[in-house]
C-alpha cells in the first residue's frame, strides 16, 4: 500500500491547527480545535482503510478486492463522537459567556500555590542552609496569590 502525500500532508496539518488552538485561552478556539482535530482522526481513520474497493458482502465479490469495513465503522463512530463533544463543550462556552461575560479560561490560583511550594521544597532541598531560614515570605505570597475576598468585620459575623 502506497501513502499518499498530499493527504498526509493535510492530516498533519489539520492535527497541527487543531493543537495550537487547543492551546489557546480562549474557549471558542479550543471547541473550534477540537473539531479540528475530529475532522483530521476521521480523515486518518479513511486513509488507513486504504484504496477503494469493491464492498464486503460475502459471495458478491472476491475477498481480495474487499475493502475492510472496520475503518469506516470507526469513522462514523468519531463523527459521532466529535458532534457530542462540541455540543456540550458549546454548552459549557455559552454557560460561561452568561455567567462571567467573556469566554477567556482563567488560570486556577491554586495550581500557582502548588507550584509556589514546589518551587521552594525544590530549592530548600538543593540549598541545605536556606532550610532553617524565615518562612513568613511564604505566607504573604500565598496571600498575594489569593483572590481578593470582602473584608467582613466581627460585628457583621455577629
Amino acid at each position: 500500500m502506497t501513502i499518499n502525500l498530499t493527504m498526509a500532508v493535510g492530516i498533519a496539518g489539520l492535527y497541527t491547527v487543531g493543537f495550537y488552538l487547543i492551546m489557546q485561552r480562549s474557549l471558542m478556539r479550543v471547541i473550534i480545535g477540537i473539531t479540528i482535530l475530529g475532522h483530521g482522526a476521521n480523515l486518518f481513520l479513511q486513509v488507513a482503510g486504504g484504496p477503494p474497493g469493491v464492498p464486503s458482502f460475502v459471495g458478491e465479490a472476491v475477498p481480495d478486492l474487499m475493502v475492510d469495513p472496520l475503518p469506516q465503522a470507526l469513522a462514523l463512530t468519531a463523527i459521532v463522537i466529535t458532534f457530542a463533544l462540541t455540543t456540550f463543550l458549546l454548552a459549557l462556552a455559552f454557560r460561561s459567556w452568561v455567567l462571567l461575560g467573556h469566554d477567556e479560561v482563567q488560570d486556577d490560583l491554586e495550581d500557582r500555590r502548588v507550584a509556589v511550594r514546589r518551587a521552594r521544597a525544590v530549592e530548600e532541598t538543593a540549598s541545605p542552609d536556606v532550610a532553617g531560614a524565615d518562612t513568613s515570605g511564604e505566607a504573604e505570597e500565598a496571600s498575594e496569590d489569593a483572590p481578593d475576598a470582602p473584608e467582613i468585620s466581627r460585628e457583621a459575623t455577629r
